[in-house]
């Protein structure tokens, strides 16, 4: 089974000579990110998502740590 996580827009403003990136999550988050060059660009994009995995992973984690004891 497929399960759609993100989505992630990535756009240049010419006039201001900016990228602009959004990720979408799954849960109706937005995140916006903004950077004059792509590469920085890229790094926030991918330390955010690896957050958020990071933090989904640590929280299933205690859970299963802690299902059996009440």
């Amino acid at each position: 089974m497929e399960e759609l996580l993100f989505s992630i827009k990535i756009r240049k403003e010419t006039n201001k000579n900016i990228f602009l990136g959004k990720i979408f999550s799954n849960d109706n988050n937005l995140t916006e990110f903004k950077n004059h060059k792509i590469e920085l660009l890229l790094k926030d994009l991918i330390n955010d998502v690896q957050l958020t995995f990071d933090t989904f992973s640590n929280s299933s984690m205690i859970f299963t740590e802690n299902k059996g004891e009440k």
